[in-house]
């Protein structure tokens, strides 16, 4: 039976302002004329700002972003991968995600292409509201381009799938098991056992990992989904490479290579 995947939905506020009508002493009629050209230019400037587009970022500094998201290529500013320059490496900091921030999650890494971009996270899917206590998945950090699909890494409270403190992937239980918890969090939608093609266990250091191959037609994130969980400390982390058909066409080896090297 498929699961759902919970959705939310928040509405901007924007900050009101009262004002009051301060008293004033009599101006002189010497001096009206000349003041009055400059409340008339006042006048000018105030009406123009209320005609300006709502959609301008006038507010923006209201809602902070939840990661330090930059809308360019990232080959502008990532360093090249050392294993394959065709490639540039992130590594996730602090500075990154409210809960790198907060230690909730541990530093994780991977390879991207230089011509993808780092997305915006909106604050109430970061996790910025709840941490360290989350009790939902949140998502970390988006990346994407247009012509070869877009990637996630996704978080999950460690309670969630598990009651046992410091749990490892294989403590939570099978590939199966875990994918059909976290599924929804890969579609962003529904999860159907139907729709994983493959699935394998890797081990790199002393962390184990799950890697997930998926068919999913009906799914938001795009009809093809790669996937690799692995839990550490409180923290089950999932890594999602998706694409529609015409992007897995020509990208799939390129986005195996993405899911091959993400690591804690």
């Amino acid at each position: 039976m498929a699961s759902a995947a919970s959705a939310f939905a928040i509405s901007p506020s924007l900050p009101t302002a009262s004002c009051r009508k301060p008293k004033r002493k009599p101006i002189s009629p010497a001096i009206f004329c000349q003041r009055g050209s400059q409340f008339g230019h006042r006048r000018e400037i105030l009406k123009g700002l209320t005609l300006l587009p709502l959609s301008l970022p006038l507010f923006e500094s209201v809602h902070p972003l939840s990661s330090e998201s930059k809308e360019i290529e990232v080959g502008s500013y990532l360093p090249p991968s050392q294993s394959d320059p065709s490639f540039v490496f992130f590594k996730a900091s602090p500075r990154d995600t409210p809960a790198l921030r907060a230690g909730n999650v541990q530093p994780y890494q991977f390879i991207l292409p230089p011509t993808w971009k780092q997305t915006r996270v909106a604050n109430i899917l970061s996790g910025n509201y709840c941490q360290p206590k989350c009790a939902e998945p949140w998502v970390e950090v988006k990346f994407e381009d247009d012509k070869q699909g877009k990637i996630q890494v996704v978080a999950s409270p460690l309670i969630r799938l598990t009651n046992k403190p410091n749990a490892t992937i294989e403590d939570i239980g099978s590939p199966e098991k875990v994918i059909a918890s976290l599924g929804p969090f890969v579609t962003g939608n529904t999860y159907d056992p139907e729709e994983l093609l493959e699935s394998s266990v890797e081990k790199l250091g002393d962390q184990t990992y799950y890697k997930y191959t998926l068919e999913t037609p009906y799914a938001l994130t795009g009809t093809h989904n790669l996937a690799k969980a692995t839990a550490k400390g409180s923290t089950v982390v999932l890594f999602v490479a998706s694409a529609n058909d015409k992007q897995w066409q020509a990208s799939e080896k390129v986005l195996r290579t993405m899911l091959d090297s993400f690591q804690l």
